[in-house]
């Protein structure tokens, strides 16, 4: 796997899968294609309703996807994840 800033320096803007921990301690997954500008976004309340009333936030977990379409394929493999294994996979990606 691909991280983000190796992606970015490659020339490719890349796609990513990510995990957002809430204050209330619930996971948030969604995708970008420009992490570090979706994160602000999501710390300022711009980004989503859901994490807007669940601030502050911070990235859990990442992984760089091939493209668009693998990207929100994963997004919804991770969705239907228990939260056990969602916690499991940000341990395994820290």
């Amino acid at each position: 796997m691909q991280s983000w800033p190796d992606a970015f320096a490659a020339g490719r803007v890349p796609w990513t899968v990510y995990l957002l921990r809430c204050r209330d301690g619930s996971l948030y997954t969604g995708i970008t294609n420009d992490l570090p500008q979706r994160l602000e976004s999501h710390r300022r309340g711009k980004a989503s309703a859901y994490t807007r009333a669940r601030r502050p936030v911070s990235l859990a977990y990442h992984e760089v996807a091939a493209d668009r379409g693998s990207a929100l394929k994963r997004e919804a493999a991770i969705r239907r994840l228990s939260r056990v294994e969602k916690l499991a996979l940000c341990n395994a990606g820290t």
